[in-house]
């Protein structure tokens, strides 16, 4: 997985400019999450906290935000961020590469966003991300479309049937939503409830 260097402040910058709004569509992207008050999510490559204030606003004072990337400085970064700005049901970490160090069975939903195509074994990774969630819980990758003129070069993008095939061999069960936002699919990953 590839991290981020530099500035976490000329991150923020980038990441959070005025445009990614129109293409990111957040509210959609939290809306596709189904979350209600009180439930627990991981948002996995978490950069500079760009959807801290949504996740955090609404699963409520009695829900959990995991923030985690495995940059150093975007982790100190979200913890002023949290701290700032009072997101108090929001805890940083720091992971690993290849593990994203959350705890067994203890969320509700993971969100990955333009972080997918980092991820050097995504189906080992995937395994991990299943291990964390409850049974009936779910995994969202929002990456970018092959076709988009956003996110990384395009020998990066990742086809949505690809994140669809490694979510399934970590045993989930998948649906791939491509019309929802303008430059990325939305992998909605399942887990079994049995």
């Amino acid at each position: 997985m590839h991290g981020f260097g530099g500035d976490p402040e000329d991150w923020a910058e980038r990441f959070e400019g005025a445009d990614r709004d129109a293409w990111q569509k957040p509210s959609q992207v939290v809306a596709k999450l189904a979350l209600k008050p009180g439930m627990a999510i991981a948002d996995v490559g978490a950069g500079t906290g760009y959807f801290m204030p949504h996740l955090s606003r609404t699963v409520g004072k009695t829900g959990r935000v995991v923030a985690v990337d495995i940059e150093p400085s975007m982790v100190r970064y979200m913890l002023e961020r949290a701290e700032r700005d009072g997101h108090a049901n929001v805890t940083v970490r720091l992971a690993a590469t290849e593990d994203p160090l959350l705890a067994k069975a203890s969320l509700d939903r993971i969100i990955v966003v333009d972080t997918w195509h980092h991820i050097p074994e995504r189906v080992a990774y995937a395994k991990k991300l299943v291990a964390a969630l409850v049974p009936g819980g779910q995994v969202h990758v929002v990456d970018f479309k092959p076709t988009s003129d956003k996110g990384p070069p395009a020998k990066h993008k990742l086809p949505a049937e690809t994140v669809k095939g490694e979510l399934e061999a970590a045993g989930l069960t998948v649906e791939v939503d491509d019309t929802a936002l303008p430059e990325q699919y939305i992998a909605i990953g399942t887990k079994p409830k049995g």
